[in-house]
């Protein structure tokens, strides 16, 4: 089984202790998201699998066509070049770059370098808006469309699992829809591994394959594919860190 695997993960900041025996699993082509209030892990759980956290103790570790890769500790730019993809949040791309050349940047590490033209033809072909504007400095991109190229960049390393923290920070509702919805179809069309951190968490659970509610640190809730059996009363006490 091809999977990316965190199991008994703890980690935090100084004295601070942040995650408390966390443990997921995200198994080839699904989306998996993982929902919390904002101060109760996501970020450090996701920075902790991207290598930029150091975890006190557990084990983080990507299996893919017959070899396990031990990520725990690795630096982040081992871990991109063992196929891990990231969206980070905020975007954080580089501004008075073309939207072109924030692609092709990110394309020219050592595991993508030789798909560069064909990962650049594929994200002009998935969203077009960025092909249309490819010369355009992504400053100038509105905030949707920023997202949109941060996710492309992600796209551009050829990522076995792509991990996305909070992808509707900072963008209007109607945005979010959007841009959650784009996730979704890019998962179905390319069978996409997708862990995918988030507040808007109706919108999430709808398109998840499978979803964990962090509280304090803490996975309290999975819930199973998306929404239909599930109230939005039991989702939100989930969220408030109601367990049953």
């Amino acid at each position: 089984m091809n999977r990316i695997v965190v199991e008994g993960l703890r980690a935090g900041y100084g004295s601070v202790s942040v995650l408390h025996d966390v443990s997921i699993e995200v198994r080839e082509s699904e989306l998996v998201a993982l929902l919390g209030t904002n101060g109760n892990g996501k970020s450090t759980l996701l920075n902790c699998i991207l290598g930029l956290v150091k975890p006190a103790a557990g084990r983080i570790r990507l299996e893919w066509a017959g070899r396990v890769a031990e990520l725990t500790g690795r630096a982040p730019h081992e871990i991109v070049n063992h196929g891990v993809g990231f969206v980070p949040e905020g975007r954080r791309l580089v501004p008075n770059l073309t939207v072109e050349e924030n692609l092709v940047l990110a394309g020219s590490g050592r595991r993508a370098r030789a798909h560069l033209k064909q990962n650049l033809a594929y994200c002009f072909a998935t969203f077009p808006i960025l092909g249309e504007r490819r010369r355009q400095r992504a400053s100038t991109l509105s905030g949707g469309q920023q997202q949109l190229l941060a996710i492309s960049r992600a796209l551009m390393t050829s990522p076995r699992v792509m991990v996305i923290d909070e992808p509707s920070i900072g963008l209007a509702p109607i945005v979010v829809d959007q841009v959650i919805g784009a996730i979704r179809e890019l998962q179905r069309s390319r069978n996409l591994t997708i862990l995918m951190a988030e507040q808007s968490f109706f919108q999430t659970i709808e398109i998840a394959t499978r979803t964990y509610v962090l509280s304090h640190g803490r996975i309290i809730r999975t819930f199973e594919d998306g929404v239909d059996r599930i109230s939005h009363e039991e989702i939100r006490r989930a969220m408030l860190g109601v367990a049953h």
